[in-house]
């Protein structure tokens, strides 16, 4: 009989050894999912940032030729700049009413896409 208890024991200290390094295996595979996650998220904000300064560069350049392309026909050019900041604002209106679908929803896709559903992809 104690042979026995003693074999139990044995594989008992032996099975939570195991479960202590499969549970120090899942937490460093987690920190290299996050890991991996975050730099994708970071890689990609960074992304859209460079590309959202360099539409406000090119935006503006745009601005300014479009001015002097109207000049001849509204017979100034504080009339072309006028128009020009117009449509400016009347895109900063639409902009802002359609935000949920143009910024929010995409986002909460990508995000949703990003942490959620990568498990079901790599299967």
């Amino acid at each position: 009989m104690m042979f026995s208890s003693d074999k139990n024991i044995e594989n008992l200290q032996q099975l939570f050894q195991e479960l202590k390094k499969y549970v120090n295996a899942q937490k460093d595979y987690i920190k290299l999912e996050l890991v991996e996650k975050l730099t994708i998220l970071i890689s990609t904000l960074l992304l859209v940032l460079i590309l959202i300064i360099l539409g406000i560069i090119a935006l503006f350049y745009l601005s300014f030729t479009f001015a002097y392309v109207l000049e001849p026909a509204v017979g100034s050019l504080t009339g072309s700049y006028a128009i020009i900041t117009a449509g400016i604002i009347l895109l900063i209106i639409l902009i802002i009413c359609f935000r949920k679908k143009l910024i929010v929803q995409p986002l909460v896709n990508f995000l949703a896409n990003l942490f959620l559903n990568d498990e079901d992809a790599k299967k």
